[in-house]
């Protein structure tokens, strides 16, 4: 979309400018993997943070803590080396529609990938060519992967959306993003290498999409991948290397409340 008014770059740079740094992190659920330093435990933090990521962020941050304190704050060690013992004290384990049987499942796939990948991102990039547009591949790929194991669990496809399904993928994309993209303000990990900036898609929420509406990024009102790709276009007309970047600024503005 070609159309956003004249000072949209002008106000999307001010914006992004205003909420890319340390501050935002505290209260956002990208806090929960900043807890770590080693890799693998900044993707299963980072994984289990985006998927419970939607409701009120102060209970999503403190669910996400509450499992990583079964995990013994160690998630990498506790996915690989658990025993089936160990498993019951997630059997009271909830979160909103995300249950003991998802949660299991969650462990279960965690352990068997990390048996043969040393990292979470093979998950998605397996699924994709070099010269992908977007992530969507990506996206499919990881759900099929993801229940591919016999006796998965069907409610907890709920959880693991994907592009062919035409959601939006909200918490995928943005786990992605904090995964892939890097910049000095040091909120994004920049930990995977194989997917690029360009190919992200931008999260969308409520508070992105009611933004991005306001600033003529996008006209439609429906959250879905069509939409998530509509809005990703529109971005990358101001910046088409990393057009994610202002998912932060999109999301800071809106979800803050404040007069631009």
């Amino acid at each position: 979309m070609g159309n956003q008014i004249p000072s949209t770059k002008k106000v999307l740079t001010s914006l992004y400018n205003r909420f890319n740094n340390q501050t935002f992190i505290e209260n956002d659920p990208i806090s929960i993997p900043h807890q770590f330093q080693v890799k693998q435990d900044i993707e299963i933090a980072g994984f289990f943070a985006a998927v419970f990521s939607w409701g009120n962020r102060k209970t999503i941050i403190n669910k996400c803590n509450e499992l990583l304190l079964l995990m013994d704050h160690s998630p990498y060690q506790f996915v690989t080396q658990h025993r089936e013992k160990d498993l019951k004290l997630f059997l009271s384990f909830k979160h909103r529609t995300f249950q003991t049987t998802d949660l299991l499942h969650f462990i279960r796939v965690l352990q068997h990938h990390y048996k043969e990948n040393e990292s979470l991102e093979s998950a998605f990039t397996n699924g994709m060519r070099r010269n992908d547009e977007n992530v969507e591949h990506g996206l499919n790929h990881f759900h099929d992967y993801f229940f591919s194991l016999e006796n998965s669990p069907m409610r907890t496809r709920k959880h693991i959306p994907a592009p062919k399904n035409n959601s939006s993928c909200k918490r995928l994309n943005m786990f992605l993003r904090w995964m892939v993209r890097e910049d000095q303000s040091g909120i994004d990990f920049g930990i995977w290498k194989n997917i690029k900036t360009h190919q992200l898609v931008c999260p969308l929420d409520v508070h992105v999409l009611r933004v991005a509406r306001e600033l003529q990024l996008i006209e439609v009102e429906k959250s879905d991948w069509k939409t998530a790709l509509l809005l990703t276009q529109s971005l990358k007309t101001i910046d088409p290397i990393d057009p994610v970047k202002f998912d932060i600024a999109l999301f800071g503005w809106g979800v803050s409340g404040l007069p631009y």
